[in-house]
């Protein structure tokens, strides 16, 4: 059946998206037609909107009318600014105890000896310092299967998802307090991931980040292997000391079996990126679909990007389990509100040139799209950067809206999976954890689909509802956390993109 050419989201909503590019004449809803070419996803006016008057979309308020704006003019940057506008937090009053599923679904995992299940096997190298990053790289990349000749060192560990160096820009030249502190809580986290068997951090030996003070004030003694390249006499013999380290513990890595275990020890990072006019129509309602299948499972899913939940965070607020964890999360915005306006921004500047290009105008508008991918269930905590994820649930973690830094700290606090929505064609893989990635309509899944597993523009073409593609999101992260690879996996994407977040003056 022919889908209508425009999409609307709510009755209240004086404008409406366009389901593809739409021609001066075309119909646009309440016996409007359209007065000049819109683009696909872009917005369109049903209604007058006078200056100063607010523009709607999810029945919310994305922006304000910067000029008068007729019924069927297209709206976006040139017509609809930022404005201020009342928030109702309303703490904890949609929160409604969860309906857990029995029994709970399961997956094929692999169960640390601490308890933690793992999705992945890799042997981790981390770096103290970006002196170390090219060492860590070397080591790394001797146990990589060769293109040319096929030959294979790790061919004789089946088990063993690779070796894999994880470096970063910083580590010295830096204020040694909370960016030095973000700093080891991140490493402190991924040397810790269940998805890794064994950890070897590399330092140069002189750096702000002493590999003695992150193991003491994150206590890692006896977690992991460390070497510094000043100690050990030169970057070639700190390599040859990696590798030897490496071959030591490939017996004993490859020594996993794949157990069944219960839906509850996944804990999903939920991320988008590239984002358009469909994001908040299609693959993140989708995504927030899975999400609370998860959280009904026993799981646990991770929103992020503090920057682009702004503007939206009175709706989350008011899933919280109490007023302090609804607190926690306004705190969070009024730190970015101070932080952005020390340094001569403003919220507002996150929608990128992608973004605005693919229709989304605001950040207002993009957060209500942004929050969909977590669900409908009770916001259960607030957590730091890459502060570790204890609660079960739909977790809130502070971190910027830049998809490597955001997803590197959700990692770092203990995501096993990452799912990754996008409409423009972000391409993006998070070692240690699988990366799935969904796209928001179907022309762009076809142009890159080596790139993306899901395509959730099926809500678009009226093939699939939202819980209907929810459910194959949610038994897809079922495979992919027992072994299924992703596309981001089969073209090894993930390791260049650790990017642990930078704050404070770099010395």
């Amino acid at each position: 059946m022919a889908q209508p050419p425009v999409i609307r989201l709510h009755p209240e909503d004086s404008v409406v998206i366009a389901r593809a590019t739409l021609l001066p004449g075309a119909p646009v809803g309440d016996n409007v037609l359209a007065t000049q070419r819109i683009p696909a996803g872009h917005k369109v006016a049903v209604r007058a909107i006078a200056v100063g008057e607010p523009i709607r979309r999810y029945g919310q308020i994305i922006g304000f009318a910067s000029a008068a704006i007729a019924p069927g003019q297209h709206v976006h940057v040139h017509n609809c600014e930022m404005g201020d506008f009342a928030k109702d937090y309303a703490y904890g009053a949609d929160a409604k105890p969860t309906e857990f599923f029995e029994p709970a679904a399961t997956f094929q995992g692999i169960r640390r000896p601490d308890g933690k299940v793992a999705t992945r096997n890799y042997i981790g190298i981390l770096t103290s310092v970006n002196c170390s990053a090219h060492v860590a790289g070397v080591v790394a990349d001797m146990f990589k299967r060769n293109p040319m000749t096929g030959a294979d060192p790790l061919s004789d560990y089946p088990n063993v998802d690779g070796v894999v160096a994880l470096t970063h820009k910083t580590g010295c030249g830096m204020t040694q307090d909370e960016p030095l502190r973000v700093l080891r809580r991140t490493l402190a986290g991924y040397a810790r991931h269940p998805n890794f068997s064994h950890v070897i951090v590399l330092g140069l030996g002189c750096e702000v980040n002493q590999i003695g003070g992150l193991m003491e004030e994150q206590r890692l003694a006896g977690r992991l292997k460390s070497l510094d390249i000043q100690t050990v006499g030169g970057s070639r013999k700190t390599v040859a000391a990696g590798v030897e380290f490496v071959k030591d513990v490939l017996a004993e890595a490859n020594n996993v079996t794949r157990v069944t275990v219960p839906a509850s020890e996944l804990t999903v990072a939920l991320q988008c990126g590239g984002s358009d006019g469909y994001s908040g129509v299609s693959a993140n309602p989708a995504l927030g679909a899975a999400s609370d299948l998860l959280v009904r499972h026993g799981g646990s899913v991770i929103l992020s990007e503090t920057p682009e939940t702004y503007g939206a965070e009175h709706l989350l607020t008011r899933r919280a389990i109490s007023k302090e964890v609804g607190e926690k999360l306004v705190g969070l915005m009024r730190w970015w509100e101070d932080y952005t306006r020390q340094e001569g921004a403003e919220m507002n500047a996150n929608p990128s040139p992608g973004n605005k290009a693919g229709g989304l105008t605001t950040i207002l508008e993009k957060s209500l799209g942004a929050m969909a991918k977590a669900g409908s269930t009770n916001l259960v905590d607030v957590v730091r950067y890459a502060e570790e994820v204890k609660a079960r649930g739909f977790v809130f973690m502070d971190t910027p809206g830049y998809d490597p830094v955001a997803a590197t700290g959700q990692v770092a606090g203990g995501a096993n999976l990452v799912c990754f929505t996008t409409g423009r064609g972000s391409v993006f893989g998070c070692k240690p954890a699988p990366s799935i990635k969904l796209a928001t309509n179907t022309p762009m899944f076809k142009h890159i689909e080596d790139d993306m597993d899901v395509n959730c523009g099926t809500i678009l073409d009226g093939d699939e509802t939202v819980q209907q593609a929810g459910q194959r999101i949610f038994e897809l992260i079922l495979r992919v956390a027992s072994g299924e690879r992703t596309k981001s996996e089969q073209f090894d994407v993930g390791a260049a993109e650790f990017a642990p977040w930078v704050l404070g003056a770099t010395m």
